[in-house]
């Protein structure tokens, strides 16, 4: 496979030779420019045609926003926000104007803790090849489904998701956006996501979420119990599960263990929905690079719950419902808008 070709854009000549260290460390990657700023940045787009854009956002003259404009409305190319934690609220707009992913410097300041950021980087900037660019401009542009009115509850069959999990990764944040934005008004089911984050944002993310759907949203803690029409945003850095059953369902935050590969890790919520959930509850696994979900996908699936998995056509990474179909764990693949219909058909509705 040819290597993927990046532009690196930070107005730190330090942080500029440590990522291009970073990146060049690894196979199948291949720096192709450096830039200082955003106006730099375009100049080198133009010039290279890169593959995928790393870029800082605080930067002087032209900062990572205007240039971010300019690259989606004019040469658009596949960019990966590289930022501080001070910035976090920023990493939401930069989104919102179509950045694919972020990672988050350790240190506002040049240091050579950007070093630990080195998996994490050389992962989502591998991803690419795989990422369905066109997608994921598509989604952040469309308007988003117009809330539906309350209905009352419909003949359902034999299966009622008394809990609902949505899964996702790279891509997430746009599809868990419209599909909160997508349910009936009256749904009374709990929401639990489990949105691979960083700490912080996953808090910032839910009063995001609160924001654009009208629904009451907040990041999940520890022994808090789940509450009928409620949204929990899983804690970025920590492991969420559910325990008990029935109205004493309770959520339960723990430290990532030594052998966590994610955390929040989907497959670490959705086993524990086995015994708390069982056949009453409901699992989407959206668009996310990897296979986390699948073997809690699987597990639920065993128990008959019902198990949703985002379409090729709909994701714009297809690696995490990929891997929930190739194990046989699901019973719908979907686009957004068949899983939102399939998530108010099986809800739980009030009244």
């Amino acid at each position: 496979m040819k290597p993927v070709r990046v532009l690196v854009v930070d107005d730190s000549s330090f942080n500029r030779k440590v990522i291009s260290e970073m990146l060049e460390s690894r196979e199948g990657i291949e720096v192709i420019g450096t830039a200082f700023d955003g106006e730099d940045a375009i100049g080198k787009i133009l010039k290279y045609k890169p593959d995928v854009v790393t870029l800082d956002l605080e930067m002087p003259r032209m900062d990572g926003f205007t240039a971010l404009r300019w690259i989606m409305a004019n040469q658009p190319v596949p960019v990966i926000v590289v930022s501080a934690r001070e910035s976090d609220r920023s990493v939401f707009k930069a989104l919102d104007f179509g950045a694919v992913d972020f990672v988050v410097k350790p240190s506002k300041a040049a240091s050579p803790k950007l070093k630990e950021m080195k998996n994490e980087l050389l992962a989502k900037i591998l991803s690419v090849p795989s990422l369905r660019f066109k997608r994921l401009q598509e989604r952040t542009n469309e308007k988003p489904p117009e809330p539906p009115p309350d209905l009352l509850p419909l003949a359902m069959g034999d299966r009622t998701a008394e809990v609902i999990a949505l899964a996702a990764s790279t891509g997430g944040p746009p599809a868990v956006q419209s599909i909160l934005m997508g349910l009936y008004g009256n749904i009374i089911s709990p929401v639990v996501i489990c949105q691979h984050m960083p700490p912080v944002f996953t808090r910032l993310f839910a009063e995001r979420l609160a924001t654009l759907s009208g629904r009451p949203v907040k990041e999940a803690e520890d022994g808090e119990r789940l509450t009928t029409g409620m949204t929990y945003v899983a804690p970025g850095g920590k492991q969420l599960r559910i325990s008990g059953g029935g109205k004493q369902r309770t959520l339960t935050v723990s430290d990532k263990a030594m052998g966590d590969r994610f955390a929040p890790s989907a497959d670490i919520l959705l086993n524990s929905m086995v015994d708390s959930c069982g056949s009453n509850c409901l699992a989407a696994v959206l668009t996310g690079m990897g296979n986390d979900g699948a073997e809690g996908a699987m597990a639920l699936h065993k128990a008959g719950a019902i198990i949703l998995a985002e379409s090729r056509e709909s994701a714009v990474i297809f690696g995490m419902p990929r891997a929930v179909i190739k194990a046989g764990a699901a019973d719908r693949v979907e686009d957004i808008r068949g899983i939102i219909r399939l998530i108010n058909l099986h809800a739980v509705l009030k009244g």
